[in-house]
């Protein structure tokens, strides 16, 4: 039986190896396919990016971390699909409707005739990456198979180096926004300079910001990892929607009960 059809979220968690705050666990297909059809606001998603930038291209991965995904794309399942090819938005939406993915993406990439001409500057802080004193660090919960678990421990660890990172960051770049990525925090730059940035820069800003004991994803900040969630979409493996917030909302965020990040397939249950 495929993996998606398992009725009990409670064994699929333990059968996927995976430990989650209290709420959070994998969208069935049904509930992405709810979300996606009432509920996601592409408009406004496509208007947090920007439309300074041209045209956009996005990416979704359907069912890589869950191993939930319809079973016509089965053979896709773990792959990164690029959505490029597209004439509007609605477009866009049919796709991720077709594929009902556990996550969608978007390029921070700038292209002009096809070739890269800047990146948008992203900071990746992930609660797994942390190290937790109960749990251990990334490398401990690797070897247990648990490398995508973390606890609320975790999480209100990394919400402070969100918080201590941004206003950092702050004193360098003027445009900061702050993202919820359903399990951490993402910060955007946009300052015009900041995507202009070559590769050899992008990787000392990296390894600056390692160094002082930050919990960042490098390939994200040196820009090898050119995807990062689209806002307002949906995290498929931890069900919550990708929410942008204002630096001063941080301390008191708590994505366990907060109702912005909460999908109504979930709050009606």
């Amino acid at each position: 039986m495929a993996k998606f059809l398992l009725p009990n979220y409670l064994f699929l968690l333990i059968f996927m190896g995976y430990s989650f705050p209290r709420g959070m666990r994998p969208s069935t297909l049904n509930e992405r396919l709810e979300f996606y059809s009432k509920e996601f606001n592409f408009e406004q998603a496509f208007n947090w990016i920007g439309n300074h930038r041209g045209k956009v291209r996005f990416a979704v991965i359907i069912g890589r971390n869950t191993s939930i995904y319809p079973p016509e794309y089965a053979d896709d399942a773990n792959a990164t699909i690029i959505i490029d090819n597209y004439k509007s938005l609605e477009e866009v939406k049919a796709y991720i409707l077709e594929f009902l993915p556990e996550g969608v993406y978007y390029d921070r990439n700038v292209y002009s005739n096809g070739e890269v001409v800047g990146q948008e500057l992203a900071f990746d802080l992930d609660p797994e990456n942390v190290i937790c004193p109960i749990h251990g660090s990334f490398e401990d919960k690797a070897r247990r198979g648990q490398d995508l678990s973390f606890c609320e421990i975790e999480l209100q660890i990394i919400k402070e180096q969100t918080m201590k990172l941004y206003d950092y960051l702050a004193e360098r770049f003027n445009m900061l926004h702050i993202v919820y990525s359903g399990r951490g925090f993402h910060i955007h730059v946009m300052d015009k300079e900041a995507f202009k940035l070559k590769p050899l820069e992008r990787e000392a800003i990296a390894e600056e910001i390692k160094k002082m004991g930050f919990a960042i994803d490098p390939w994200v900040t040196t820009g090898e990892s050119r995807l990062i969630r689209l806002p307002y979409s949906l995290n498929g493996l931890v069900s919550r929607i990708v929410t942008p917030l204002d630096r001063s909302e941080i301390v008191n965020f708590n994505p366990i009960d907060d109702e912005r990040c909460i999908p109504e397939f979930l709050k009606h249950k």
